[in-house]
């Protein structure tokens, strides 16, 4: 159960125009990461531009943003995450269910290509020790061009804030039909 308590949307009638633009990219629904962050509309709203920024607004390919997502999740073990991306749009992507499942042990896996090892490398690296080692940065800058650089780094950055935001104030997974 969360920490703080979620707001319903019947609660926030001021921000309807918020909540209409979230739900409209949420499957009409008022997911829990966003009924929690309403408690800051200013906030929720930055966050969702944002967080819509990151995924959708860049040129990293689906399967990329998917592994790194995922990686954070398990490395910061954030089951909400968890749930919503690796049944969801990792396989949407094209990813399989069991390079989803090998992605906690991915090092001991031959699931998963070289461009994909360095991204989880890198994912490792950037969520673990924030100052990612030479060797790791230059196997992955042979796979992405400089400005996939910038936005995969600015993607695993914020899905590591966002994951610990959700650890720390404990935000309940959505219910199976539901998606962050």
């Amino acid at each position: 159960m969360a920490r703080v308590r979620l707001i319903d949307e019947n609660d926030a009638v001021e921000h309807s125009d918020l909540i209409r633009k979230i739900k409209g990219a949420r499957g009409g629904r008022l997911i829990n990461i966003y009924r929690l962050m309403m408690h800051s509309p200013s906030l929720a709203s930055a966050w969702f531009d944002l967080n819509q920024a990151v995924r959708y607004g860049t040129e990293i390919d689906g399967q990329s943003r998917e592994i790194a997502v995922i990686r954070v999740a398990v490395l910061n073990d954030v089951e909400y995450v968890l749930r919503a991306h690796g049944p969801a749009y990792a396989l949407k992507e094209g990813l399989t269910p069991p390079q989803v499942e090998a992605l906690a042990d991915w090092q001991k896996s031959d699931l998963f290509s070289g461009k994909q090892r360095a991204l989880l490398a890198y994912t490792d690296a950037i969520t673990r020790e924030i100052d990612v080692p030479d060797a790791v940065f230059d196997e992955i800058r042979t796979h992405f061009t400089e400005r996939q650089m910038v936005e995969l780094t600015l993607l695993i950055s914020a899905y590591n804030m966002l994951t610990r935001f959700l650890k720390a104030l404990k935000v309940d997974p959505e219910p199976a039909t539901a998606t962050s």
